[in-house]
């Protein structure tokens, strides 16, 4: 799914039934370029702008006979939508609700000329965290715009990207129209040993990857609303925050400090957090001083509730199985039962039985993000954990999933291991393998436009303003194996590469079995094995875990209007997914020495884990699901170091399973 959103009303060409003639991706490109410029400002593309004065929304053709438009516009003449330059946040229930009657009209629009249409009617009278919401939720999952491209949302709305003094600088070179290049600082102070790991959690390509992920596998999904089933959406969700913490503990080992402690309901929360940034219209974000306890939240939930959801979820996976809405029992102590846990424990629209188990992920956040001002005394505007695009520059937020993976965790160490049988596979050895190139790590300046963070009129020329802050990037190196194939026939095979620090923050030497579970996951993709001996090499840049920095506005407005001008194809593929984690972050910071880590690899039988064919030869990104919701790989996320090991050796006497040792340098 991936709709629409908006056309030059000249490009359009109404057929009989509401249907319309092809329109070029370039020409989606460009209007979807349009609609989200200078969100906050008039709309400047002339033909949408004369759309959003003249067009008719209930005139509209739709699939489910314009109930969700009657709606809309009810709301709308009514005057209950939220005003305009106003903050907006997901986990606001009437919000969200807001912002998804708009994501349901343009789903439901059947033509160009109604999406079109509707998202420049709206572009003007919604509240515009509401409006980006929507047309990016409905971008991301229309099957007609599969080939458009999300600007970022970092230069869509800077202010939750982006520190308020630098904020305040852009202003005034806007307002004394001198170009600007603003050096940003993370949040934090040398005080503070958490500003060894800031480059990490606020990152704007780990924001950017947070927020895509969530709007890919929204936990508002519900399939009687939508035409697809999300396949093992639960487990993904654990997967996506299981490797986000365990990659925070591997930065947090290269420089020196301990592994992240979860957090409990009925302690102290002991490290406060000063987002230092500002909403575009509401006042800053609230800050949360040192060592408080958790305080009852009013109107979200209760200490005593959150403790009692845990236990329940606890309880459940030590009696192996959930009950429904109606009291059935649903077994978890299976490999599909990680994806019913977890959409019990975020909880989605999933969810057997949400009224029971409550939604511990979901409530959790409010609750964290509201400690600054649990009884509303002072009216304070949400905190950064109610924002996707902002929680990960939380540290709190690792530790509030530390709290959530541990007790994935218990589910997966209830399952029973892996035998040698399950793992192996016949007639296949891997030879050897090692890394071609070394592994390096390094700082890089990235800069990125902020013209969109500040107040405009279409009576002064733009003047360039933008920001560059540290980023954290790698050499290109790559995996490189022989493999032989004993067999006197081609056999498909996926190759599955694992990582985690050798050592832990006291030297000591981690055990197979944690190190298991605190593995990152570096790659996983399909090849087809010939008899004999075969030599795989892969480049680190074409992980499967990964995809490559979204890219700049400007860089797809230059490109789309390219495309337009001279009449050629507009080639934006590789750019087509932003959900992978960005590939600078591929591996975790090295330090001097060289970080030890302990890197296996797993070829397994790839005709036993494929869910759809072609997968050797696929080049799309489809690590979290293909573009029909159905998960590629039939196995579970992290096989086969999913589950306990109980004796090591299981493994390494594995003809089809390499272990090695690799050292990961950093270079200022």
């Amino acid at each position: 799914m991936r709709l629409l959103v908006l056309c030059a009303l000249g490009a359009l060409c109404l057929l009989p039934g509401g249907s319309t003639e092809h329109v070029p991706d370039k020409t989606k490109q460009h209007d979807v370029n349009s609609v989200l410029w200078k969100v906050y400002e008039d709309i400047r593309d002339p033909h949408l702008k004369e759309l959003s004065e003249t067009f008719d929304p209930l005139s509209g053709h739709y699939d489910d006979n314009g109930v969700a438009i009657k709606r809309l516009m009810q709301e709308l003449n009514e005057h209950r939508l939220l005003e305009q330059k106003h903050w907006f946040s997901l986990f606001n229930e009437r919000q969200r609700k807001e912002a998804l009657m708009l994501y349901d009209v343009l789903e439901h629009s059947t033509d160009w000329a109604t999406a079109a249409g509707n998202a420049a009617f709206f572009r003007v009278r919604m509240n515009e965290g509401e409006f980006v919401y929507a047309v990016y939720a409905a971008v991301t999952h229309s099957k007609l715009t599969k080939n458009v491209v999300l600007p970022p949302l970092y230069e869509v709305t800077p202010h939750l990207f982006t520190n308020s003094e630098v904020i305040q600088e852009a202003y005034k070179a806007k307002m004394t129209h001198k170009r600007a290049k603003i050096q940003s600082h993370f949040t934090g102070s040398k005080s503070n040993p958490e500003q060894r790991v800031a480059y990490f959690g606020e990152d704007i390509g780990m924001n950017t990857h947070h927020v895509t992920w969530h709007l890919e596998f929204p936990f508002w999904w519900d399939d009687s609303h939508e035409d697809h089933h999300i396949d093992r959406k639960g487990e993904n969700f654990f997967w996506v925050h299981h490797q986000l913490t365990v990659r925070f503990d591997a930065e947090r080992l290269s420089n020196h400090l301990d592994p992240v402690e979860e957090l409990h309901w009925d302690d102290l929360i002991h490290e406060g957090f000063d987002p230092q940034a500002m909403y575009k219209y509401g006042g800053y974000f609230p800050s949360r001083p040192d060592n408080i306890r958790f305080q009852n939240v009013d109107g979200v939930a209760d200490v005593r509730e959150m403790l009692q959801f845990e236990d329940r979820i606890r309880d459940a996976i030590a009696h192996g199985y959930v009950r429904d809405h109606s009291g059935n029992i649903v077994d978890i102590r299976n490999c599909h039962g990680i994806d019913v846990l977890g959409d019990v424990i975020e909880s989605s629209l999933y969810s057997p039985n949400p009224e029971y188990y409550g939604a511990l992920h979901n409530l959790a956040h409010m609750m964290l993000g509201r400690q600054g001002d649990p009884h509303g005394k002072f009216d304070l505007p949400p905190g950064v954990l109610e924002h996707f695009e902002t929680a990960t520059r939380d540290p709190a937020f690792f530790r509030l999933h530390k709290y959530m993976d541990n007790i994935f965790r218990e589910h997966k160490d209830s399952l029973t291991p892996y035998t040698k049988e399950e793992l192996e596979f016949k007639a296949v050895n891997i030879d050897n393998f090692h890394i071609k190139g070394n592994l390096e790590t390094y700082f890089e300046d990235f800069e990125y436009s902020l013209i969109n963070a500040v107040d405009d009129t279409e009576d002064v020329e733009d003047v360039e303003i933008s920001t560059y802050i540290p980023r954290l990037n790698h050499k290109k190196f790559s995996f490189v194996g022989d493999v032989t194939n004993e067999l006197n026939h081609t056999v498909l095979a996926t190759v599955r590469i694992f990582a985690w620090p050798h050592y832990d923050n006291n030297g000591v030497c981690t055990s197979f079995n944690d190190g298991r579970w605190n593995a990152i996951e570096l790659d996983k993709f399909w090849v087809n094995l010939h008899p004999g001996r075969n030599h795989v090499e892969r480049c680190s840049h074409d992980s499967s875990a990964t995809v490559p920095d979204v890219p700049s506005f400007q860089f797809l407005i230059d490109r789309t209007e390219e495309a337009r001008h001279e009449d050629k194809d507009l080639h934006l593929e590789e750019f087509q997914s932003g959900l992978g984690l960005p590939n600078r972050f591929l591996i975790p910071k090295g330090n001097g020495h060289g970080l030890d880590m302990d890197l296996v690899v797993a070829v397994t039988d790839g005709r036993e884990d494929a869910a759809v064919d072609g997968l050797h030869e696929n080049t799309s990104f489809n690590h979290y699901g293909c573009a029909d919701g159905t998960y590629p790989d039939k196995r579970p996320h992290g096989y086969p170091l999913d589950r306990r090991v109980d004796d090591d050796r299981i493994f390494e006497n594995l003809h089809n399973f390499k272990h090695i040792r690799v050292k990961v340098f950093h270079h200022q």
